[in-house]
């Protein structure tokens, strides 16, 4: 029986791998990854920039929130709005459009982003949801309430527009539901009922069991389709890589929705359902931070550490305070 630490480890270590899976198939037509891979099970590639097994800004994003949830015992926005700088400015080599304007704006950690949406009216990208396997974990002891705000204010920091606030925070209480050994998708009509008003009806549409990408109304680069997109991946196939493969073979912003599939059927499956042909080439280089490498080991100790946190008698990692 796969118990709640193992789950644990395959979110986090899950959305990474989905991240690097599907990183060289960004932005191609659906159906590449089945292309290549026909009668196999299918292996990590070189390509679109990217080395074999190597993770982009996804991946990059969350291990600088379990860093400062880590280092400063708990949420800490002002800490983490400056790793976040930092790493912008340390130029990665890929960084969304959105995220890149508010971190480099110049502006404080707690107008930027909504400075940006209120200039643009476009703020509703994927990029909360994209990094939000780690901080799923930590705060997943917490209780529904509680995981929920937390992802609000950690979008916020990025994401002006509340619908990527909202889908951030469907993808933690999913994450936490798997995290107890339920069965996330079954507890979906719950976990809608505590999205604000304003976005729930569109939030029940996307991830409704008879929805399809092929009716979402955007690219899979905004907040609604890609969430969708994964829980469809998780509905419709029955282990970790069946999930995988469905989720990059959607085509479009394939590492984020592989990242965000990843992550709960990591959480859903437990680490042991992760192949180690996948782990073995995962890397994770984090841009402004001293060179600094992390592979499937590292991340499966940052999973630890915010497992671990959690059962401190002091604030701990999944601390609402900040």
């Amino acid at each position: 029986m796969t118990g709640p630490e193992e789950r644990a480890a395959g979110a986090v270590l899950g959305a990474a791998v989905g991240d690097a899976l599907g990183a060289p198939y960004e932005f191609g037509p659906a159906g590449a990854f089945s292309a290549r891979f026909p009668d196999t099970p299918g292996d990590l590639v070189a390509g679109g920039g990217w080395e074999l097994g190597e993770a982009t800004d996804d991946t990059q994003m969350a291990v600088l929130v379990a860093d400062s949830l880590i280092e400063q015992g708990g949420l800490d926005l002002p800490d983490l709005f400056d790793r976040f700088r930092r790493w912008a400015a340390a130029d990665p080599h890929d960084i969304g459009l959105q995220t890149e304007a508010v971190l480099t704006s110049g502006l404080p950690w707690d107008l930027a982003a909504a400075a940006h949406a209120g200039t643009t009216l476009r703020a509703a990208g994927n990029g909360a949801l994209m990094r939000a396997s780690t901080s799923a974990v930590a705060f997943a002891r917490a209780g529904r309430q509680a995981t929920m705000d937390a992802a609000r204010r950690i979008a916020a920091l990025t994401h002006g527009d509340r619908a990527a606030w909202e889908g951030t925070a469907i993808l933690h209480e999913l994450v936490r539901l798997a995290l107890d050994g339920s069965d996330p998708l079954a507890g979906l009509p719950a976990v809608l009922a505590h999205v604000d008003p304003d976005h729930r009806e569109r939030y029940a549409t996307v991830l409704a069991p008879d929805w399809h990408p092929g009716r979402a109304t955007e690219a899979n680069g905004a907040v609604w389709p890609c969430l969708g997109s994964a829980v469809w991946a998780l509905r419709t196939t029955d282990g970790f890589e069946q999930a995988l493969r469905a989720a990059v073979d959607l085509g479009g912003d394939t590492d984020t929705v592989a990242a965000v599939t990843g992550g709960l059927a990591g959480a859903r499956y437990g680490l042991a359902a992760i192949p180690e042909r996948w782990t073995g080439p995962l890397h994770v280089k984090l841009p402004g931070f001293g060179g600094r490498v992390l592979r499937a080991r590292e991340l499966v100790e940052i999973s630890e550490q915010l497992t671990g946190c959690q059962k401190r008698p002091t604030r701990g990692c999944g601390s609402p305070a900040g």
